[in-house]
Formats: structure tokens, sequence, C-alpha cells
């Protein structure tokens, strides 16, 4: 793979630049999306920076839980070692970070931020927020291609990765190149959800959506997945258990609204 390119005589890393791409992509489509609130650049911005911080909170806290070992490890550390070498052994648990992580950190970043300012109602919020995952995400995975991480399984038909700085063992190895057929599901659910946001199709319900569709496929293409450092429980990854979760979550609280709304209706009638 390539995890580093040289770009104007600087050595740069892929997965880094593909990142902040999407994420300056997407702070743009929210703009543009926003202005049917009339909200302006300085509100995207500041909701932009919220969501930032949760998602790195948040990312990096669920990749410490499931190397769990090695923080706890680190931690035992304290006194025996230099400082740096210290740092060096928490990097080694806390140093990555897992996607659902970030979202769910995002996901809260947003709520606390319509619970504390008055820039966006909470529903606006979190259709924006709906619309923007699944763009940042598509050139997250892209990067992750590139910079050889949460690769595939072997493959004989599959991309064969001639190079990974990240887990060398894994080089000289054809394999599914399960990050760019995720990108791609996220191109798709982002221009699902763009649609449905330009036609005024479940407004303030876009994160439902996000929510149904996202896990179906994340959990399925956990199955393609090749690398190792992803947790394993009753044969499912730490992955497939949130995406579990979450779709039965939502599905349990659509099925409650349903059934409050009817209610309230009846109430009327009678």
């Amino acid at each position: 793979m390539y995890p580093e390119i040289r770009l104007l005589g600087r050595t740069v890393g892929t997965y880094g630049r593909f990142s902040c791409f999407g994420l300056a992509l997407s702070v743009l489509v929210c703009w543009l999306l926003a202005k049917r609130w009339k909200n302006t650049i300085d509100d995207i911005l500041l909701l932009s920076l919220a969501i930032g911080a949760g998602l790195l909170l948040g990312g990096h806290l669920l990749y410490a839980i499931t190397r769990a070992d090695l923080v706890v490890y680190a931690f035992s550390r304290i006194g025996r070692v230099s400082f740096r070498e210290w740092l060096s052994l928490l990097s080694e648990g806390m140093g990555g970070m897992v996607f659902y992580g970030g979202f769910l950190g995002g996901l809260l970043a947003v709520l606390l931020f319509t619970r504390f300012t008055r820039l966006f109602e909470k529903k606006n919020a979190l259709d924006l927020y709906a619309v923007a995952t699944p763009l940042f995400h598509t050139f997250g995975r892209i990067g992750c291609f590139f910079g050889g991480c949460c690769y595939g399984r072997e493959w004989s038909h599959g991309v064969l990765i001639r190079e990974n700085r990240l887990n060398p063992s894994v080089a000289g190895v054809p394999r599914f190149p399960v990050q760019l057929v995720e990108a791609g599901c996220n191109l798709l659910i982002f221009l699902l959800l763009l649609s449905l946001f330009r036609r005024r199709r479940a407004d303030g319900k876009l994160i439902f959506v996000y929510l149904t569709v996202y896990p179906v496929v994340r959990f399925s293409l956990e199955f393609l997945r090749g690398d190792e450092i992803r947790g394993v429980w009753l044969g499912l990854s730490t992955s497939q258990w949130i995406s579990l979760i979450l779709f039965l979550a939502t599905v349990f609280v659509l099925l409650f609204r349903k059934t409050k709304n009817k209610k309230a209706v009846q109430s009327k009638d009678a």
C-alpha cells in the first residue's frame, strides 16, 4: 500500500490527507445544506469543532477499550520506565481509533451542542450529522486502503499488498479490498441521505435512516475483514456487536415513537 506519498517535496500520510479532504468536503456540504435554516458558515464551523472533539475522544476511547490489556500494562509501568517509554506504551493501547467510537462521540457532541447553544435545532443538526458522516467515512476508508489498515481476508482474486508498514506480516498476500467496498457503500448511503434531505423526506429522522442502513452494511462487511485487532466475542467482532445493538435500538425507538404518536392521535379523536 501507500501509507505515505510525496507531495510538493514533502512526505505526507495518505490516511490523514484523505480524512482531512473528507472532513473539509463534509463541512462544505453541511454549510450548503444548512442555508435552508439560514445558518452561517460560522455556525457550521462551531458545530464541526464540537463534532471533531467528540469524534477524537470517542474513537480513541473505544480503541483503548478493545486494547484494554495494553492500556492496563502501560499504567502498570508508571514509575518503572522513562516518561517517553511510558508514552510509547500508552500509544500502543490508545493511539488508534475505532469508527463507531468516533461516531458515537460525535453524536454525543451534537446532542450537547444543541442542548447548550441555540444555533441549531436538535433535529436539524442530527440531519446534517447523518448526511455528513457517510461522506467523511467514504474518504476515511479510501485512506485505510492506501494506508494498509482495516484490510480484508486473503482472496485469490484480491488486491496484492506489496508493502504494509503497519503490519509487515500481511505483505505479499492478495486480499479482498474491503476498505474500497465499504467506501462505495458509504458513498451510496450519502447519496441516499442527501436525496432525502433535498426532497424534505424524513426531515428530522435522517439519523434513524443512517442507523438502520449502515449497521447492516458494517455487520456484513466485517465477515470479509482480515485484520485481527478488532476484538471477537462469541464469534462476532466488536463492530458487529455495536452494529447489532445500534440497529435493534433504532428499530425499538422508531416503533416506540410510532406507538406513542398513534396513541396521541387516538386520544385527540376521543
